[in-house]
């Protein structure tokens, strides 16, 4: 091992959440649309014999990718809980509301409520594992937001409770608000997306113990393809995975799961055969050189 490399396990180690584990990688359900219930027991049996523990959705998933609508994707896997109740309790189920179009964001109590009544009807479960606010709602006092989901929690609703697309700003708020720390914060990382690294989310990760879930972590797939992506970091992730003995896939979730928070990096595919090959990231062996090499080639400029 090299001199400068970053500890192995740091790649493979359970993440946290709140008192529970999952592993390094886990299943978005954004793009599940396929309302085939045999197709998504197959995805879900798939994720979980790669290591893949915590399921990733939200209640808006739906309106789009060919979906049936607000709420579709939840019933999606509510049906498949149905069919095969023993697998719901080898997940840690993860959901999201606080968006109510047409209103942009509605973190209410009275609506976050209804919204996590309704989230928990159509995934047919009893207690939502990991239950965040999908997006702030600049209309909601953070002290108020988290008497609410307290609340939840206390009526065995929700077991942790988590944020997504907040900044480190309205992360402190709502946590200052809160009997208990945040179990987690989901930001767009990979990459091409470096804003947690320069803006804080990453390190109050640390100080305060909250896992990361990184939606993304392969800019929306444009690192597998290289397009609007900067051909140098494309070069970059090419020549590491020509030395790993992989594919520049790899190299980028590597890259996010490298990061001391211990980052969960969300997987967008909905394909098995893909969550198969995105293991490869977990052998993969970054060191600080070939990290930096990825910033300053995401970034364009040198590092000072």
């Amino acid at each position: 091992m090299k001199s400068n490399s970053l500890a192995s396990n740091s790649l493979v180690s359970p993440r946290r959440i709140g008192d529970d584990t999952c592993g390094p990688l886990a299943l978005g359900c954004w793009r599940l649309t396929n309302p085939d219930t045999s197709y998504t027991l197959r995805l879900l049996e798939t994720a979980l014999e790669e290591g893949m523990t915590l399921i990733d959705t939200a209640d808006v998933y739906g309106l789009d990718f060919g979906g049936s609508g607000f709420g579709g994707n939840e019933e999606i896997l509510g049906l498949a809980f149905a069919e095969a109740p023993s697998l719901r309790e080898k997940f840690l189920v993860a959901t999201k509301g606080g968006i109510a179009p047409p209103v942009p964001y509605d973190s209410s109590r009275k609506y976050l409520t209804q919204a996590c009544e309704e989230s928990l009807r159509r995934l047919q479960v009893d207690v939502i594992d990991l239950y965040q606010i999908h997006r702030p709602d600049f209309y909601a006092h953070p002290c108020d937001l988290a008497e609410t989901l307290e609340g939840l929690r206390e009526a065995g609703k929700i077991r942790h409770i988590g944020i997504s697309n907040f900044t480190p700003n309205q992360h402190d708020a709502l946590s200052t608000c809160l009997s208990e720390p945040l179990a987690t914060t989901q930001p767009e990382f990979s990459a091409a997306v470096l804003t947690p690294m320069r803006d804080g989310t990453l390190d109050r990760c640390m100080a305060q113990g909250v896992t990361p879930l990184a939606w993304s972590p392969l800019a929306g797939g444009r690192l597998a393809t290289g397009e609007g992506v900067r051909p140098e970091l494309i070069e970059v992730l090419d020549r590491l995975a020509d030395r790993e003995g992989t594919d520049r896939i790899a190299v980028a979730l590597a890259f996010v799961l490298a990061h001391p928070s211990e980052p969960v990096a969300i997987l967008g595919t909905t394909k098995p055969e893909r969550l198969r090959t995105a293991t490869a990231a977990l052998q993969v062996s970054l060191d600080r050189n070939d990290c930096y090499d990825i910033i300053e080639a995401s970034e364009g400029v040198p590092l000072p």
